[in-house]
């Protein structure tokens, strides 16, 4: 499997996961008191985490469609490839968590900077010619 493929792979896989954790979520949002009312940091986080897979999901894409365009390095590839793959997991699970336990916040480092170790790399290897 292509670095391309593998990426549009797990976007789509993403976008199954946001619309399966919006359902799951969905089954309760009409009780004012769940996860602690809707203005509430748990339930905020909640969101979030449903929320998050369609975003780097949505990354994951324009990173696999930009590789079948653009002719990036190979170790900006790979970087990028890696800081993709491990904001796409780590972003809902942190929102997820943090919704269990307030301190697991502190996570949140990990999927920005995988999201930032996916970013870099392509806009240094752009090639400007």
């Amino acid at each position: 499997m292509t670095t391309a493929s593998l990426h549009l792979l797990v976007g789509w896989v993403a976008m199954l996961l946001g619309a399966a954790s919006g359902a799951v979520l969905g089954l309760f949002f009409h009780r004012d008191g769940w996860a602690g009312g809707y203005a509430s940091f748990r339930r905020r986080m909640l969101r979030l985490g449903h929320i998050s897979f369609f975003g780097i999901g949505f990354l994951n894409f324009l990173f696999g469609l930009t590789l079948t365009v653009v002719a990036l390095p190979q170790p900006h590839i790979s970087i990028a490839s890696a800081g993709f793959l491990v904001a796409v997991v780590a972003m809902p699970s942190c929102c997820f968590l943090t919704a269990w336990k307030r301190s697991m916040r502190h996570l949140f480092p990990i999927p920005v900077v995988a999201v930032l170790a996916g970013v870099i790399p392509v806009l240094a290897g752009w090639p400007m010619s």
